[in-house]
Parts: structure tokens; sequence; C-alpha cells
């Protein structure tokens, strides 16, 4: 086994050919089907069935190609920093970002790294935040924004804000309401992921209450379009629609007496030193949120804030700190 083999084999399982990795790699289709033969007589098990049009992976062939990346991610790591030297950062990062978090943090980030580090390229992945932790644990992902992990050994994270979980509804012509209790919460249909979903639950549980879900949706941007409608209304993080609110098409309306909030995260492998490309890209990203966070992105707007404050402060002691 060689890393020539390696590469061979991860460019035909990515392609799903041999004839069309043949072509990207310029070599001879019967060459490169004796570099799969021979690891196959090495790890003694098959690792692609021969179809009439391409290949397939066997279930061994996916747990090799697994470890087959991420040998070469590695190698591609040792190789960036030994270049770089003290040079600038340079290399591939793997990124990982939630449907909520990448469309709020990638034109940003996208920009400052264009300035800052144009050497290193950037590769996005886009999954929920317990996938986004699986991704970080097989080395799929070098960084990754989290939405409140639980606490590893094997993953890092480094907090980077909390923002408050609210009601948007489309914006009435008449005043909108300054805010929900927790026992109306839980008597209101909304729309919600089930990431969101499952976290509001979980903090809601000393109020005994529990999130009244009219459908639990996906797809953020389906959830943005139907509050725009009026369809129903959402319960999402403050940042989620924060341009839509500041635009007058829907209200923002916190829960008053109840903490509902995330925290996002920046999480790494504990056990691995990272580069000095991923240490360029977590710092941007640690950037862009205190941006974001100085503009306002992640609190409810001034007039929102305002009033909804007005209620909590009428209240005992041990409610106020709820």
């Amino acid at each position: 086994m060689d890393l020539r083999g390696i590469r061979y084999f991860v460019q035909i399982a990515e392609l799903g050919s041999i004839t069309r990795a043949a072509q990207h790699l310029r070599v001879a289709q019967p060459a490169l089907s004796r570099h799969i033969h021979a690891l196959e007589q090495e790890l003694g098990v098959p690792l692609l069935v021969r179809l009439p049009r391409g290949v397939r992976l066997t279930t061994a062939g996916r747990q090799f190609l697994d470890h087959c990346q991420r040998i070469l991610r590695e190698l591609g790591r040792a190789q960036d920093g030994l270049r770089s030297g003290g040079a600038a950062a340079q290399g591939r990062v793997i990124l990982g970002v939630s449907p909520t978090t990448g469309p709020l943090l990638l034109p940003g980030v996208v920009e400052r790294m264009r300035r800052q580090c144009p050497q290193i390229s950037l590769k996005v992945v886009d999954g929920f935040s317990n996938q986004l932790y699986d991704w970080l644990q097989a080395g799929r992902a070098d960084v990754a924004v989290l939405t409140n992990p639980v606490h590893s050994r094997v993953v890092k994270v480094t907090p980077l804000i909390s923002e408050p979980i609210v009601i948007f509804a489309r914006a009435p012509v008449r005043g909108a309401r300054r805010f929900f209790t927790a026992d109306e919460l839980a008597r209101t249909p909304v729309l919600s992921t089930e990431a969101i979903r499952i976290i509001a639950d979980e903090q809601l549980q000393r109020h005994k209450a529990r999130i009244n879900v009219e459908a639990e949706i996906d797809s953020v941007e389906a959830i943005r379009r139907l509050v725009l409608r009026g369809t129903g209304m959402a319960l999402m993080p403050v940042s989620t629609f924060h341009e839509d609110v500041d635009t007058g098409k829907l209200s923002a309306s916190p829960i008053a007496d109840a903490n509902i909030h995330r925290i996002l995260t920046l999480g790494q492998q504990a056990d691995r030193r990272p580069s000095a490309a991923v240490d360029e890209v977590a710092q941007i990203m640690a950037a862009e949120v205190q941006a974001l966070a100085e503009a306002g992105v992640f609190s409810l707007p001034g007039h929102v804030h305002k009033s909804a404050r007005t209620p909590r402060q009428k209240k005992p002691r041990n409610q106020e700190q709820a």
C-alpha cells in the first residue's frame, strides 16, 4: 500500500468511475485497475463493485475511503506546515456551518479571508450541529460553528456568543406584540427546526412547559417564507431573520419570563494541533461574530428590547433571574 494507490482509490470513489478517474488523473485505465486490485489483495476484501456504468463502493470500501481521506488530509496539513514556516498561512481548511449560521457568517468571513489570507483555500460543509460535531470527531471538518454542544474531551469548544430565541411573526399594520410568556409560548403553534425545538424544550423544562410545534421544518428559508406570507409564526434565534426585522417585514418578540437562548461556539479537534491556516480561519470566524454582535445582529432591536423589559422590572427577583 502506498500513497499513490490511496490517491487513486479516493479519486475513483469520489468520481464513481475508473474511466473518469483515469481521465482526471491522466493515468491509463488498466494501471488504475491494477492499483485497486493490489489494494484489494493486500486488504483481503473487495473495495469496489464493478457496474455496467461506473463502480460502487462496498461496505469495506466506504470504511476504507474514510481512512484514506483522513490520511490525505493529514498529509496535506503536514506539507502546508513545513512549506509555510514563518510565511503567510496557506492550505485547505474545511469549515462547518449550520443552516442558520452559514448565511449569517459566510459573506463576511469570505470577504475577510480574501483580504487577509488569500492563500487559504476554504471548503464549506453544511449540516446541523450534531452532524458538525460528528464530522469534527471524524476529522471530516477542521473547524465548525456548533450550537449548545455537549462537553467532550474529543472536541474543544470556544464560546462565541449567546443570543435569545424569539418568536417571529409577519409585522402587523398596528403595533407588534411586545413579548410572550412561557405559558403563552406553550399555547402558541410555531414553526421551528428540530435543533431549535430541542434547545427550547430543554430550557423550558423548569417552567413545566413544552413548545407547541405546528410544523418542524429543517429548511430555514422555507420557515422564513411561511412567516412572511403570514402562514404561521416561528421560534428561531434572533439573528436568523434579523434583516427582515430591520426592514419592518417581521416582528420579533422575546419570551419575557424564560431565558430561552442558544450559545454559539467554535469547535475544533482537541487532540490535534491546528495548522496555521485553521488558526487563521478560526480567528476570522471569531472576529466576524464580534463584528455582527457590535452591529446588534444577535440582540433584539432597541424598540422591541425596551418594551420587553418593562414588565420584567416589576417581577419578583427570582423570576427576574430565571
